[in-house]
């Protein structure tokens, strides 16, 4: 409902030249005459617009209207605020029931999907159990990708698994496989090092034997024996 000043179309706070000018504008507006194939409507308009400049125009009589304006104000303000809360409660009441029932449905689409059953089996029994069609399809078709999704992932840990058990026992077979060969190579090892030795030693005396002969050709002593006895052989001759 509008109020006095809303129907002037002036503020609660307007001064009196305000609420006068602001008369005269809404009445030459309204006016019947000046409202051809609305008079209706134009003369209701008018005689609010009358009505309320009567009550505004008077000091006394804006003072009553301002002071039982602002009272009932408030007591709309407080009906307001408590049909707010009132509808508030509800709204959440409903909220939680919904919340509580869609948790249900969820419960038993999971039960049954761990059962085994397929979408169109949860579809069915979320139906039987008064569920929505539209919100049973859509607990349905999720209920029914999560499973999926928890299969594959099952699936491949045990993929995982067996891969790795694989891969170790290939690997124990490969350094059972190799061990026999590093042996082998360990004992060709050993034998050479140990014949290695006596295959040298002639070859080491032949060396030093050399070296002992062209050490006394070089020496001074061993020249003058050689020519001593080459003149000792001129002799017998």
């Amino acid at each position: 409902m509008a109020t006095l000043y809303e129907t002037l179309g002036v503020p609660a706070h307007a001064t009196d030249d305000e609420i006068k000018r602001a008369y005269r504008k809404a009445a030459m507006k309204w006016h019947p005459d000046r409202n051809h194939g609305a008079e209706d409507v134009a003369r209701a308009a008018f005689q609010e617009i009358k009505d309320a400049y009567a009550i505004l125009s008077d000091a006394e009589q804006r003072n009553v209207y301002d002071a039982v304006y602002t009272e009932q104000m408030r007591e709309w303000e407080a009906q307001h605020t408590r049909r707010q809360r009132a509808q508030a409660k509800r709204e959440a009441a409903a909220r939680a029931a919904d919340e509580a029932a869609y948790a249900e449905m969820v419960s038993i689409a999971i039960r049954f999907a761990d059962q085994g059953h397929n979408r169109d089996v949860l579809f069915g029994v979320l139906l039987g159990r008064q569920c929505e069609p539209q919100r049973a399809a859509q607990i349905a078709d999720s209920v029914a990708a999560l499973q999926a999704a928890r299969r594959d992932e099952a699936d491949a840990a045990q993929n995982a698994q067996r891969a790795g058990k694989t891969a170790k026992s290939a690997q124990a077979a490969q350094a059972e496989a190799s061990e026999p060969e590093l042996a082998d190579r360990a004992q060709d090892t050993g034998a050479a090092s140990q014949t290695a030795p006596h295959d040298t030693q002639p070859s080491r005396r032949e060396n030093h034997a050399k070296r002992d002969e062209t050490v006394s050709d070089m020496h001074p002593a061993g020249a003058l024996g050689n020519l001593w006895f080459q003149f000792l052989n001129s002799l017998k001759f």
